[in-house]
């Protein structure tokens, strides 16, 4: 058993209250009832490493056309030279400093934010390595929202570890209270979920207070509530890595509304939102649950026949 048993957002920022520590602190002390904080440290060290190597391996694709019959153009690589002004640059796996892009204002600070997205979205859509954040469909939240975070921000080990248990406090809840598939919760399930957890994450090394990363994670889930999934073809393609762009982009603002105000005014809960999403669950058809025979599959004509949807 834990320490500090939680299955609720109301829970767990009353654990965080009583014992005098953040929520990062708390999910740090439950893992290690079965591995030493060095043991868990590691692990999610490596996490971020392979996830800073898809990146890697998707800004610096030479392969121009994912695999299948929607023929969908490789953008990371392209985007990645233009943000590069055409220069060559070591392996982002080496600790890239991104320092002189730290006054970067506007269109060029999303454009970032994209990259990181896409170039993960499209690794998943051509068999790449990914780390399933908390699905393959949704894989490129995660990282995206963390690399954006490092790209911008001086930063340590301590807060990568921060972001990713700060992260999961949010993505168990979700895990345990409703659900993070496709096939049963729809693209709320994937993305949604995702997005929610990068937003805790960001909020979390941002210096933010508990109550503002349930905030953050609220807002992120809030603004995904019905999202379908409904993949063109059964690809993962189409509108999947879009998606995730745009689940990013949303857990970032999810971060900046709630570091911006006071939290403890907010309406809506954590646990409202995450009940409000399993409700809607099951109110959605089947054909919206990653079954590609509803919403956008059906709006684009593909003779050939791809096989079911692999989200």
């Amino acid at each position: 058993s834990v320490p500090h048993n939680f299955t609720s957002a109301k829970e767990l920022l009353e654990i965080c209250k009583s014992e005098n520590k953040t929520i990062s602190e708390i999910v740090m002390e439950n893992e290690k009832s079965w591995r030493s904080e060095e043991e868990v440290r590691s692990s999610i060290l490596k996490i971020w490493k392979v996830m800073k190597e898809c990146v890697d391996r998707g800004c610096k694709s030479s392969t121009q056309m994912l695999p299948g019959p929607l023929k969908v153009k490789r953008r990371a690589p392209i985007l990645y030279q233009d943000l590069l002004g055409g220069k060559t640059t070591p392996s982002l796996t080496k600790n890239l400093s991104f320092k002189t892009h730290k006054r970067i204002q506007g269109d060029t600070n999303l454009n970032w934010l994209n990259l990181f997205a896409l170039a993960v979205g499209e690794e998943n859509a051509s068999g790449g390595r990914v780390v399933t954040a908390p699905t393959n469909g949704a894989a490129g939240i995660i990282p995206a929202v963390l690399h954006y975070f490092v790209h911008f921000h001086d930063h340590t080990d301590d807060d990568i570890i921060t972001f990713f248990l700060a992260a999961t406090a949010v993505g168990h809840l979700f895990k345990y209270n409703a659900s993070i598939s496709g096939a049963e919760a729809g693209c709320q399930g994937e993305v949604g979920v995702a997005s929610s957890m990068a937003a805790a994450g960001l909020v979390a090394v941002m210096g933010g207070t508990n109550e503002q990363i349930e905030h953050a994670a609220e807002i992120a889930m809030e603004h995904h509530l019905g999202m379908t999934c409904d993949p063109i073809a059964g690809l993962v393609q189409v509108p999947c890595i879009e998606r995730n762009t745009m689940g990013a982009l949303k857990a970032v603002n999810a971060a900046v509304l709630s570091l911006d105000e006071n939290s403890s005014g907010h309406i809506l809960s954590l646990d409202q939102v995450i009940n409000a999403m399993k409700s809607t669950a099951a109110d959605m058809k089947d054909k919206y649950k990653e079954t590609s025979t509803g919403g956008l599959a059906l709006e684009f004509d593909i003779k050939e026949s791809v096989g079911s949807p692999v989200c």
